[in-house]
């Protein structure tokens, strides 16, 4: 019995982008630890995990987010 994949949030959501600046979207894919949340559990296509992934990356180099958690 398979279970079907939930649709991805961005992908329903076609006018959302994916932006570093945008730290209470970012946050929801980030574990208490700060580590970055894995696509099955995120719920992400592989697109917009890439994406995601990119822009948490970029938004702890500019210093919007922690390297690590609390």
């Amino acid at each position: 019995m398979e279970r079907k994949q939930k649709p991805c949030k961005f992908c329903i959501d076609k006018e959302q982008e994916i932006d570093y600046k945008d730290i209470k979207t970012i946050q929801r894919f980030i574990n208490s630890y700060g580590k970055i949340d894995a696509k099955k559990r995120s719920g992400l296509c592989p697109k917009h995990q890439r994406k995601i992934a990119i822009a948490i990356k970029r938004a702890r180099i500019m210093a919007l987010l922690p390297f690590v958690g609390n």
